[in-house]
């Protein structure tokens, strides 16, 4: 019975029209962090969650999940206020990020001087699936705490951004070593 449930739902979200394919998907949004009692604001003209998550111990940050352009995106600053002089390597380190994320990258404003982790997926992934949108809020979230910690060793202990690569890597190894 449920498979049929869910069989129509999907059904009936691919049928309508791109407007109520959006508004569906944003009060999946809302409910997800209501329903998981997240501390968030929501900013419906805008159309997107303003929420507050821990990012390493003691550090609470504000993420932000929103729906625009046809697509499901989550965004968080990892660094702000970065200095000039580290600019370098501030690039070298996203460019590292970029080249092994799967999902989403590293986005550099230099004009404002911060450092940023975005991801998104396209819309019809979350409407036809509405657990998608806390999978892909846990992705982002758990793939954000790791770059933190990455931009936190370059810009407070100034540590080169291949050491800080490569430290990483070695974490990931460690971890799925311990999972088999």
């Amino acid at each position: 019975m449920k498979k049929l449930k869910l069989y129509l739902q999907q059904a009936y979200r691919l049928l309508v029209k791109a407007k109520k394919k959006e508004a569906l998907v944003w009060n999946d949004l809302k409910k997800l962090h209501s329903e998981a009692q997240y501390r968030f604001g929501v900013y419906e003209k805008e159309k997107y969650i303003e929420a507050l998550f821990k990012i390493a111990e003691e550090v609470p940050i504000s993420y932000y999940y929103m729906i625009y352009e046809d697509s499901y995106h989550c965004r968080v600053r990892v660094a702000e206020a970065f200095p000039t002089d580290l600019t370098t390597d501030v690039f070298v380190l996203a460019a590292h990020f970029n080249n092994i994320l799967v999902n989403g990258g590293v986005i550099i404003n230099v004009q404002s001087q911060y450092v940023e982790y975005h991801t998104k997926c396209e819309l019809l992934i979350p409407l036809l699936y509405p657990g998608e949108l806390h999978n892909q809020l846990l992705r982002h979230y758990n793939t954000s705490k790791d770059v933190y910690w990455a931009f936190q060793k370059l810009l407070i202990e100034n540590e080169p951004p291949a050491l800080i690569i490569a430290d990483l890597m070695k974490m990931y190894e460690k971890e799925n070593s311990k999972e088999k």
